[in-house]
């Protein structure tokens, strides 16, 4: 299997469990975060962070735009910036625009996934900007961390959803729901 299959069917698959997830939250629900312990998003930060987990990433490793201004580097940042703290990070208005901005995700991805073509998915070696100076993977590889980046946020959403005490499973989880 290619790298261009791997990530076109692992970003399917990721994106149709989160959309699917998506759909039980209610717009009334977007403020709620764990009631226990620190540093929690609110649900509506934890979908805003969805909707570029991945695509977004994916366009950073082939294009090297991680969205910075220009002579900023990422890794220059100070901890604070870098991971700020979740109070913080911005969040959806609705579960709608939480979608819709899903969609451009997913579809960003697979265009950027189709651009890099195979050749550079295997062969090219790229760093992410918050590793270590000299840390390199594949291309094809970093974007499949991506595509794990926006699942283990799915996984959030799952169990943010059942401490609210929706009716989700395992089913849900994986989309087959």
């Amino acid at each position: 299997m290619t790298f261009t299959e791997l990530l076109n069917h692992w970003i399917a698959e990721a994106y149709k469990a989160t959309d699917g997830l998506m759909k039980l939250v209610d717009d009334a629900d977007l403020s709620w975060k764990p009631a226990t312990g620190t540093n929690w998003m609110t649900t509506g930060q934890v979908l805003h962070h969805l909707t570029n987990a991945c695509g977004a990433c994916c366009r950073g490793f082939a294009t090297g735009d991680w969205g910075m201004p220009e002579g900023v580097e990422m890794r220059d940042l100070p901890p604070e910036q870098m991971m700020p703290p979740a109070e913080t990070l911005p969040a959806v208005a609705s579960v709608a625009e939480a979608r819709r901005l899903l969609e451009e995700d997913r579809l960003l991805a697979l265009r950027v996934v189709k651009d890099a073509g195979e050749t550079r998915l295997e062969n090219e070696m790229v760093a992410a900007p918050w590793d270590p100076p000299g840390m390199q993977s594949r291309l094809g590889e970093q974007m499949l961390g991506m595509v794990s980046h926006l699942l283990h946020h799915k996984s959030q959403l799952f169990y943010y959803l059942k401490l609210q005490g929706k009716n989700v499973n395992t089913m849900h989880l994986y989309g087959a729901a």
